[in-house]
């Protein structure tokens, strides 16, 4: 890691990352300097990636949310993301192929991290979700999911699984993949945040 601070990136993890992305090396580059100017150490910390998060949903409160993506990104467990990290969350969230992002959506929802996930954890990352939604665009959702409760119920139910049931991570891609329905209610941000997104980015 000794180049790290030096302002390029290492030939082994460009070439790595242009292997498991779909992002160019001018990308990459480019991103790098923005990091490091971001994250002189090289590394994220938790704070500061949910800073990063908060400028993208200004009037709600995605910080219960951000630091669950966090945790599902933090590979080794060390409290920080590295650029590597960093990228492939990037790419996993916004270009993944679907089984891609399914995989890292479950284990968004794994919170304890026992390669299962059960209702009680589909309920927190809900919670989190609602966060970060309006209130006035939860007034516009259907009556059946517009509350984390109720959404929470709804995917369980769709899932058919009773309370206590656990979900694997095959039949959650699998379902998932199977139903657009369940992906809707899954899904990170409302449609409406990612036209604020795409605004931002104009």
């Amino acid at each position: 890691m000794g180049n790290s601070r030096s302002g390029a990136l290492s030939k082994e993890i460009l070439e790595e990352l242009q292997l498991n992305t779909k992002f160019t090396e001018e990308e990459l580059c480019t991103w790098y300097q923005t990091f490091l100017k971001e994250c002189p150490s090289g590394r994220i910390t938790r704070q500061e990636f949910e800073s990063i998060y908060s400028k993208f949903f200004p009037d709600a409160d995605p910080k219960a949310y951000a630091q669950h993506v966090f945790r599902s990104f933090d590979a080794n467990n060390d409290g920080t993301l590295d650029f590597k990290e960093y990228v492939v969350a990037l790419h996993m969230t916004t270009a993944g192929k679907p089984t891609q992002k399914l995989g890292w959506a479950f284990s968004l929802y794994d919170v304890d991290g026992n390669g299962a996930i059960s209702k009680n954890e589909v309920l927190e990352i809900v919670m989190a979700i609602f966060k970060m939604i309006n209130p006035e665009d939860v007034k516009h959702l259907p009556d059946d999911e517009n509350t984390p409760e109720k959404r929470a119920e709804k995917i369980w139910a769709f899932f058919g699984k009773k309370d206590d049931d656990k979900l694997s991570e095959k039949e959650f891609i699998e379902g998932t993949l199977a139903n657009n329905e369940i992906l809707r209610l899954i899904q990170f941000e409302p449609q409406k945040v990612k036209e604020r997104i795409k605004e931002k980015k104009q």
